[in-house]
């Protein structure tokens, strides 16, 4: 994986992605020099003795309080110490780093009147592996996600701890043993660095970029149980999607027929089968999966505009030397796209676990109950598809809207928040949940196809069932399942489904959300 090189203001989607996945990162150098301007603003804005909220003023509610010129290094970190307040365990590492990239690529925009030497820090701990500990809940997306990016900082100047080579060790020292010292704050740098929306956005990042995989892990899982069911593939005609216009529906349709594409089991009822129609969780797989795919592609837009924007209070405009207060702190595109990704996340979860609850049920699907050779002594896929609907079910809980919610803070200054922070944790557990659901599917549909051997599936969906059958061998007699549904729930979150079929079965996913 290549290093990410930041230009701020102008990452692309691909770029944030390659740093979820644990790309190295750093800055362009060229970033520097608005930097040196904004941080020129805040000393001259001081000078004048101007009032300017955060820099000589109190925080929130405390905005009339004016601070003295000899405490304002002190209010910086005052403010640090004091909204370092999380609860909860810590953020994963890589949600973590992506959460510093976004800030890093934020400050470096030259509109929050930090000073290079703060930057510089922030591209150090990140160029060295140097990841803050910090707690996953605390923030109600809005004012910033402040708690959480106020543990971020507390690392840089010394107080809390870094994860480094998957130890906790204490920030004094883990800077300490890279020749690096505690950031000494600033005017302005504290609030800076805590204000902004970069915790939900990096939140949100991971839970598009995990959906994106159990997107194109569900189109394929979806096509095999298609043969499994001796389905048609009629409904993926291009003239029936094309006449509906939607661009997902075609392109969800367009590959479901390459991915059956050459399928023995499909040829062998072409003809003399009695079936009209199929049930909808075969048939209507292009609708609801092009849907998915059409409100993907919408957040991931709002996400990319969010990740290049600037989310600090107040901006510095340097070329004026203005320093004004606003709001883009408060974190309401993020909701929505976080709202959007989890009622995706659910859709492809509960679309799944119909075709599981299909392949089980021998009126509906032809094949032996349970999908095993011998049902009533054998109990076979009964429990996997129990499970499957807990975890369907669970999604469709967490599904619920967070961006509706909104509770006052900081009595009652910041009146209106956007609960951002925990719309976007939710997702990853979410994608796991779903991913369980589609591994499951993996396997009752790889079941089902062994039961029309000698006849063979396409060659992607073969290789996909080759892939399965290295790991998990056909269920003949009850076994202890729960290995099975973990290896091949691995199969589906380590993206190895995917990158089995390759892309030139999924070409219109590669392209649409991998902008």
């Amino acid at each position: 994986m290549a290093a990410v090189v930041l230009s701020p203001g102008s990452v692309p989607l691909a770029a944030w992605r390659d740093i979820y996945r644990g790309a190295s990162i750093s800055l362009d150098p060229a970033a520097f020099e608005q930097v040196g301007k904004s941080a020129r603003a805040i000393t001259a804005v001081l000078a004048k003795g101007q009032p300017v909220y955060g820099v000589n003023t109190g925080f929130g509610k405390l905005a009339s309080v004016r601070i003295e010129a000899a405490d304002l290094g002190k209010l910086q970190r005052n403010i640090v110490l004091s909204h370092a307040a999380g609860a909860g365990a810590p953020m994963p590492v890589a949600v973590t780093r992506l959460m510093m990239a976004l800030k890093l690529a934020s400050l470096a925009q030259g509109a929050s009147g930090v000073r290079g030497a703060t930057v510089r820090l922030l591209e150090a701990l990140l160029a060295r592996g140097l990841t803050p500990v910090v707690p996953c809940q605390g923030s109600v997306g809005a004012s910033g996600d402040l708690a959480p990016l106020a543990h971020m900082s507390a690392a840089m100047i010394g107080v809390g701890s870094f994860h480094v080579d998957g130890r906790i060790v204490p920030a004094e020292k883990a800077l300490a043993d890279l020749g690096l010292k505690p950031l000494q704050l600033g005017p302005k740098e504290g609030l800076a660095l805590l204000n902004g929306t970069q915790f939900s956005t990096a939140y949100a990042l991971a839970g598009l970029f995990e959906a994106e995989n159990l997107f194109a892990a569900a189109l394929v899982t979806g096509a095999l149980s298609t043969d499994a069911a001796r389905g048609s593939d009629a409904p993926f005609d291009p003239r029936i999607h094309r006449l509906r216009r939607h661009q997902g529906q075609i392109d969800a349709a367009e590959a479901l027929r390459r991915l059956m594409a050459g399928s023995a089991i499909r040829a062998s009822h072409l003809v003399g089968d009695e079936r009209v129609q199929d049930p909808y969780c075969l048939r209507c797989q292009p609708q609801v999966m092009g849907a998915v795919l059409d409100i993907l592609h919408q957040a991931a837009d709002t996400l990319a505009t969010e990740a290049n924007g600037v989310t600090d209070n107040p901006l510095v405009f340097a070329d004026t030397g203005e320093v004004l207060s606003g709001g883009n702190f408060h974190a309401e595109p993020v909701a929505f796209a976080a709202d959007i990704i989890a009622l995706a996340i659910c859709e492809i979860g509960s679309l799944a676990e119909r075709r599981v609850a299909m392949l089980v049920d021998a009126a509906l699907s032809g094949l032996p109950a349970f999908l095993t050779p011998r049902p009533g002594l054998n109990s076979g896929f009964m429990i996997p598809q129990v499970t499957a609907a807990a975890l369907t079910s669970e999604n469709k809980q967490r599904a619920y809207p967070a961006s509706v919610d909104s509770i006052p803070t900081s009595a009652n200054q910041e009146d209106h928040v956007s609960m951002a922070a925990h719309g976007a944790r939710r997702l990853l557990d979410m994608t796991a949940n779903a991913c369980s659901i589609v591994g499951i599917e993996l396997l009752a549909a790889a079941q089902g196809c062994d039961f029309h051997r000698p006849l063979a599936s396409s060659k992607p969906l073969e290789a996909v069932r080759e892939l399965l059958r290295g790991q998990v061998p056909h269920l003949e007699d009850d076994r202890h399942f729960h290995p099975d549904m973990e290896k091949a729930t691995a199969l589906v979150a380590s993206g190895t489904i995917v990158a089995t079929v390759g892309s030139d079965y999924l070409p219109a996913l590669d392209r649409r959300l991998s902008a």
